[in-house]
């Protein structure tokens, strides 16, 4: 099966090949993906390398952390992205963004203010989790309406961090 997958605005064509391969436009990769008991954390050993992965579905797309990093996945199968395509969808730029945490943690820094302008890409808050520090970063341009939490406060996972539009 072949997915269509759109990270950072960036499109990758994945094909998975069986369980233990992928191709990843012409390279093929031998994957082990193993979820750590019970937990949204995922062992992933890619070509011989040990990576550990924080992965969480959002509303329309998953987030998920990798080495420090958030980062947006959006992953369709070649027909969904199709039939999407002919019916003219997409991405809304506009309405209210909402900031949720990717993992339980503490609130290390808020980068931003309410009323504040945001770049696409612009870190605004910082979580640390796992003995990790995490940049959450704005997805697209915007203004900052809401901020509904502090530096040294904790969180749960999917708390809502704050809210842009």
């Amino acid at each position: 099966m072949k997915y269509v997958t759109t990270i950072d605005n960036q499109q990758f064509e994945i094909e998975v090949v069986d369980e233990h391969h992928i191709r990843i436009g012409d390279r093929l990769l031998q994957v082990d993906f193993e979820t750590v008991s019970g937990q949204p954390v995922f062992s992933l050993i890619l070509d011989g390398k040990s990576y550990e992965a924080f992965v969480y579905q959002g509303e329309e797309d998953w987030d998920v952390l990798l080495r420090g990093r958030q980062y947006q996945v959006k992953v369709e199968d070649e027909r969904e992205k199709r039939l999407k395509a002919a019916a003219g969808g997409g991405i809304a730029e506009g309405g209210e963004f909402h900031l949720k945490a990717p993992m339980p943690g503490l609130v290390v820094a808020v980068l931003v203010e309410e009323g504040q302008a945001i770049k696409k890409g612009q870190v605004m808050l910082i979580l640390e989790s796992m003995k990790m520090q995490n940049e959450l970063k704005a997805p697209r341009d915007g203004v900052m309406s809401r901020i509904r939490v502090k530096a040294g406060e904790s969180v749960e996972q999917k708390q809502s961090l704050l809210s842009m539009h």
